[in-house]
């Protein structure tokens, strides 16, 4: 079957920066836009090797993210130092189910599907798979689309200190497994950044 028309293929390139597209110049030469003078490349340089470093080091972090305490409180009656889980397990014992179902989605669920996502769609590339390309197109718009609500959990906390910090009774502090938590949730969003897409549709012959 004959490869599906790409721009590419076209002798044009795509300015990452203000989207315009131009046609390439010379083999040999550089390449700039001309509208904002960025340099233009056909594809993201070393696009698959950064994204899955990106995403091994958020894979390894994700561990200690849910295991350390996100949260220390301190008041009169003692202290507590809580998990995401904890935290989610405590809403949800309190009445608090649409809360804890929010945060357990966002803080737990997003960042591992995001990652499983993502794997599969470096993983894909580099087998040079030709199946389903528009679905995992589809998917990886989908992974920019909910990115931005992993950081559901650190907004939470964040609101929390603001809150309990005006009372002289009790005081909350950011734990360690927010540090994590913040670093899986960067290093996923610069793992989807370094991923190019258009590698889908690089490959030869028809998806099935």
């Amino acid at each position: 079957m004959n490869a599906a028309p790409t721009a590419a293929r076209s002798g044009l390139l795509a300015c990452e920066v203000c989207r315009l597209v131009s046609r390439a110049p010379p083999q040999g030469s550089d390449a700039h836009c001309p509208r904002c003078g960025a340099k233009l490349h056909a594809r993201k340089p070393a696009s698959l090797a950064r994204t899955w470093a990106f995403l091994i080091a958020a894979m390894i972090l994700y561990i200690p993210a849910n295991v350390l305490p996100i949260m220390d409180t301190s008041s009169l009656f003692g202290s507590q130092r809580d998990t995401i889980l904890s935290g989610v397990m405590f809403l949800w014992s309190s009445g608090s189910f649409v809360l804890a179902m929010l945060i357990f989605f966002a803080s737990i669920m997003v960042p591992l599907a995001k990652m499983i996502a993502l794997a599969i769609l470096a993983g894909s590339v580099q087998m040079h798979s030709a199946r389903h390309r528009r679905a995992r197109t589809r998917l990886y718009r989908a992974i920019e689309f909910v990115g931005r609500w992993s950081m559901l959990d650190i907004y939470v906390v964040t609101i929390l200190v603001a809150l309990v910090q005006v009372s002289t009774f009790a005081s909350i502090h950011a734990g360690p497994g927010a540090a994590a938590f913040g670093a899986v949730v960067v290093l996923t969003m610069f793992a989807a950044t370094s991923f190019d897409p258009r590698l889908i549709w690089d490959t030869q012959g028809e998806a099935s």
